[in-house]
């Protein structure tokens, strides 16, 4: 009798060991999210997609598969305000995020106040990508307004990064010149320079790359560095100008579609992911700069020195860039005007 029972406790005990692996197992779930991107981001949201779903089987048991939608950053927001379900976004600028509030309420209107940094998990900036033997001798702004100089940037109406380039050179302009309407003259002569405007940042970059057009891509900092990485050595230069924007692409959840699908936890759990060490590694490793400074520093000589100029320095936040330079008829629609003539 003896026996039995103390057989009985072990078998007892065996089971509370395995109990929470069979509930764990018999109850796992597959979830499944959409993050709406831009176009740069593409290989790091790859990458970081793929440990995020490792993370997330570890701590819940639970599957998590996570799609991705890519396109020009205005383009991608309008998209969303369409119907896209896109449980986060994860956009170039904190004005595309804010519209999505323009017509219905799809997201807190404090929604910078979530994360660290303004929610914003790594910074980047606007670098040039020259031919090989940089042949223009393009070394900062001013070259690119030099003659015979054709420039490739996209257009600022659809494409989030080809605002942060037009707002790249018309602070730099500003700093170098010291007024406004200089500003205006030297942004107007790059665009002179520009023999298309694509409407993303990928088309242009698969303009200067694919068609060989232009003798100078303004781009983002990791896209540039991708396109060294994926073209044969030497084919191309990264030139970093002295000085560039603080450019700094938010992320946020979209309160209306989570709550909606109930993927409230792991869309919260996916960005604050991003702010772990694994993902400012990753962030680094694909050529964004990680908020965190502790990972930032393992990077150091992976980026290129320069005078980063944020935009509450010279603009006073993306509603009234928004209402001074990209709104119809506005500086940018005036400086296109006065081209066209």
């Amino acid at each position: 009798m003896l026996l039995y029972k103390t057989s009985a406790w072990k078998i007892f005990a065996a089971f509370l060991m395995v109990a929470p692996l069979f509930f764990q197992t018999t109850h796992a779930k597959t979830v499944t999210l959409l993050n709406v991107s831009y176009d740069p981001t593409r290989a790091f949201y790859h990458a970081y997609n793929q440990a995020f779903e490792k993370y997330w089987k570890a701590k819940t048991g639970d599957d998590v598969v996570v799609y991705e939608s890519h396109g020009p950053s205005g383009k991608q927001a309008r998209s969303v305000i369409d119907g896209m379900q896109g449980d986060v976004v994860t956009l170039a600028l904190s004005g595309d995020i804010d519209a999505l509030n323009k017509y219905k309420q799809l997201i807190d209107p404090n929604w910078q106040s979530r994360l660290p940094y303004h929610s914003c998990p790594y910074y980047s900036t606007i670098v040039f990508l020259v031919r090989k033997g940089n042949p223009k001798n393009i070394h900062d702004w001013d070259d690119l307004i030099k003659p015979g100089v054709q420039v490739m940037t996209p257009n600022p109406k659809t494409s989030g990064v080809a605002r942060w380039n037009f707002l790249a050179a018309w602070a730099y302009a500003l700093e170098k010149y010291g007024s406004e309407d200089r500003a205006y003259d030297f942004v107007k002569q790059i665009y002179q320079h520009a023999p298309i405007l694509d409407t993303g940042a990928r088309s242009s970059s698969l303009s200067f790359i694919q068609r060989g057009l232009g003798d100078v891509l303004i781009s983002w900092e990791n896209e540039a560095y991708m396109a060294l990485n994926e073209s044969k050595p030497g084919e191309y230069e990264l030139i970093t100008p002295s000085v560039s924007i603080l450019a700094e692409p938010p992320v946020a959840v979209v309160d209306s579609v989570v709550d909606k699908k109930g993927t409230r936890a792991v869309a919260e759990g996916y960005l604050n992911y991003l702010y772990s060490d694994v993902g400012q590694t990753l962030a680094g490793e694909y050529y964004y700069r990680p908020s965190n400074p502790k990972i930032a520093e393992k990077f150091k000589d992976k980026f290129h020195s320069l005078k980063l100029i944020p935009i509450d320095k010279v603009f006073k936040g993306w509603k009234q860039i928004n209402n001074k330079f990209f709104k119809d008829n506005k500086i940018f629609d005036k400086i296109m005007s006065e081209i066209n003539r």
